[in-house]
């Protein structure tokens, strides 16, 4: 189930600008994952960028190969979801959560999510009742500095009073360092992790200046305030600007046109060198932001296709954390263990399909599905599916009738010559059992009428 709440109200979404301040980043902590300047680094120096997802261990504590899972798509971190008791849990498994996190050379986000949308979500606890649980665990948590990383509540204030969350997460920090906390920690903004009314934007400073340590890096969340490029990379040059650490603790995909604009974030992300976790692995109630169905990594959704396997995502740019003892480059990274992957069935009105294949041939189908659509962009989904008799490789062509073009593409080759396209199957997904299938997407243009063209699919 989705247990977060990720509609925002419509409200207006730029604030006055306010002048900002370049943080002087005090001497770091010297234990473990720490901050130096803008960036999070290892306790040797090393500097390490977190490429992963978010995994909602506390609603699903049996999958516990989901983190094999994860890892073997290349991540290097996974952000866990904990309950303090409060709505979830309690989370009394943290030692086995941190040890499947070590073993899969993973670095361990770990979250409280009762905290969500407190004072607008009656159910919530405040950041305080969340402190409380991380002193009730510290036993599990002091040693673990190299590994872990204290993410205090989940999205802790709603649009209610986000003012308060300046107070609050002060508080917070200062008691996890009070009781002997030295772990580096991360705290997320208010309204609801997306910061529209600008508070942690406008706070920022005060917030860091509040830890003792010096370890504390700010998380936003970016769903729908942040639709367009403009709005993402305003909100990113404000933060670099002030110097501060910064950390995009979840985010979703475009999948209706006023939604989160991934690309942005994703290139953003590369450029300016800041870590990013995806929501989520699987188990959401509305499985439209799910990267694997049913937490199976032999079904990666469009979604889980493009953050593992595209451009500027985990497979091309994550890398390993030092302290497991290596720091592979992301081509060396474990391959999917998933040979197909599955998407839900598209309307009939938004596809096309190719003729089936003749029984006991070697062949196959495709079919063609508008995932979303924007003003002069689209997404588009394509699944392949072998005939009766097992392929080691596949071709998809079509011809597009209204001008629309491919502009990137993920999980397969595609060329364009004027209209017609052709899309082939790249290493790890053209051998196909007979009746098995895999996805493959891209994003594109169009300016006037954007209708599913035929697609053909042969085999070898």
């Amino acid at each position: 189930m989705k247990k977060r709440r990720l509609a925002i109200l419509g409200a207006a979404l730029v604030a006055a600008a306010a002048s900002a301040l370049i943080y002087a980043q005090p001497a770091s902590a010297a234990v473990g994952l720490h901050i130096s300047g803008r960036n999070i680094v290892e306790a040797n120096g090393q500097n390490f960028i977190m490429r992963g997802v978010n995994h909602p261990h506390v609603w699903y504590t049996g999958q516990t190969s989901s983190f094999a899972n994860i890892k073997a798509l290349g991540a290097n971190t996974v952000r866990v979801v904990l309950g303090s008791g409060k709505r979830w849990g309690p989370s009394n498994d943290v030692p086995q959560v941190i040890q499947l996190c070590k073993t899969n050379r993973m670095i361990c986000v770990l979250e409280v999510h009762d905290t969500t949308g407190y004072g607008e979500d009656g159910a919530a606890a405040t950041l305080d009742e969340a402190v409380n649980y991380w002193i009730s665990q510290k036993a599990n948590l002091v040693g673990q500095e190299n590994y872990v990383v204290i993410n205090i509540g989940n999205e802790p204030i709603g649009n209610n009073n986000p003012g308060q969350w300046t107070a609050a997460t002060v508080a917070a920090i200062q008691k996890l360092r009070s009781n002997g906390f030295e772990h580096l920690i991360m705290v997320d903004a208010p309204n609801w992790g997306q910061d529209w009314q600008n508070v942690m934007r406008d706070n920022g400073q005060t917030v860091l200046n509040a830890d003792t340590q010096h370890n504390t890096v700010l998380s936003i969340h970016m769903y729908a305030v942040y639709n367009t490029a403009a709005k993402v990379i305003d909100y990113l040059d404000r933060i670099q600007a002030a110097g501060w650490p910064l950390v995009i603790g979840e985010f979703g995909w475009q999948f209706n046109s006023n939604e989160v604009d991934h690309e942005t974030i994703l290139a953003q992300a590369q450029a300016r060198g800041l870590g990013y976790l995806g929501w989520s692995w699987s188990g959401n109630t509305d499985p439209i932001l799910d990267m694997a169905t049913n937490f199976n990594p032999a079904q990666l959704t469009t979604w889980g296709q493009r953050i593992f396997n595209g451009t500027n995502g985990i497979k091309a740019t994550a890398k390993e954390a030092t302290i497991f003892g290596g720091n592979p480059s992301p081509s060396s990274a474990s391959p999917s263990p998933s040979r197909s992957s599955a998407s839900p069935s598209p309307s009939p009105s938004r596809s096309s399909s190719s003729p089936s294949p003749s029984s006991g041939t070697k062949g196959c189908t495709a079919t063609y599905a508008i995932v979303g659509q924007w003003p002069g962009g689209f997404q588009a989904d394509v699944k392949v599916t072998a005939g009766t008799a097992a392929i080691t490789g596949w071709t998809v062509t079509w011809t597009y009738a209204n001008g629309q073009t491919v502009t990137q593409a993920w999980s397969a080759t595609v060329t364009s010559s004027g209209a017609a396209v052709t899309a082939r199957n790249v290493s790890y997904n053209g051998t196909l059992g007979a009746g098995a299938s895999t996805n493959f997407g891209f994003l594109g243009s169009w300016n006037g009428t954007n209708t599913a063209p035929a697609v053909s699919c042969t085999a070898t």
